[in-house]
């Protein structure tokens, strides 16, 4: 229910995007949320220290490790793992208060974090981003100058392990430019919010009353 006592039409849809590292997952994100303002992307605590640029409560929720372990026993992520000696995790009560108020809420997250948030969460809509083929991969991370030979071949492979995720998924997107792709997303989130199951029946039962007004 809302503050005023008006129901809320239905609950907040949480939407995954997950992507290997150079599919463009960062840029579409923020062009979904400049046509999609209302849809809040959900910030992840972590133990690693702030990269040159990131904002605190923006882009991550930084802390200690200690805090980190403290917040994990008590139940307070909704799916953690451990990346490269740091430790991430989605906060659980931020993201269900959210859906409860009938809002949406767009997770960044790995094939691990998603397998988990679809656990949990049964109604949550997962979406992959790939790239057009493996080539045009490694063409986009050689593109972006900032990562070596090793590292390049290191996100290679670890694409090829998240690509055997996608049948877990329910769209994929394929990345070949920028519109089509966003189009794409924008489409998903549309139909999603349109689904008969996420109106808890309201309007059926409105019809059923009578009560409906032109």
């Amino acid at each position: 229910m809302k503050a005023n006592g008006t129901p809320i039409p239905r609950e907040g849809v949480i939407f995954i995007l997950s992507a290997p590292s150079g599919a463009g997952k960062t840029t579409l994100i923020k062009k979904l949320l400049g046509i999609f303002p209302e849809i809040t992307l959900s910030v992840s605590c972590t133990t690693r220290a702030p990269r040159a640029g990131e904002v605190n409560g923006s882009d991550y929720r930084f802390v200690q490790s200690q805090v980190f372990r403290q917040m994990r026993s008590r139940g307070a992520f909704a799916e953690w793992a451990k990346v490269h000696g740091s430790f991430y995790g989605t906060p659980r009560e931020p993201l269900e208060h959210l859906v409860r108020r009938g809002r949406d809420v767009l997770l960044d997250i790995d094939v691990h974090g998603a397998r988990k948030i679809k656990r949990l969460y049964r109604d949550a809509v997962a979406i992959f981003l790939l790239p057009p083929s493996r080539r045009e991969l490694k063409k986009r991370l050689a593109l972006r100058g900032t990562d070596g030979t090793e590292t390049i071949r290191q996100r290679l492979e670890n694409a090829r392990r998240e690509v055997r995720e996608i049948l877990r998924y329910d769209y994929l997107v394929v990345n070949r430019k920028i519109p089509q792709a966003l189009r794409a997303l924008q489409s998903i989130v549309i139909a999603e919010r349109h689904r008969v199951s996420r109106e808890r029946g309201r309007r059926l039962k409105e019809w059923a009353s009578g009560s409906v007004t032109p």
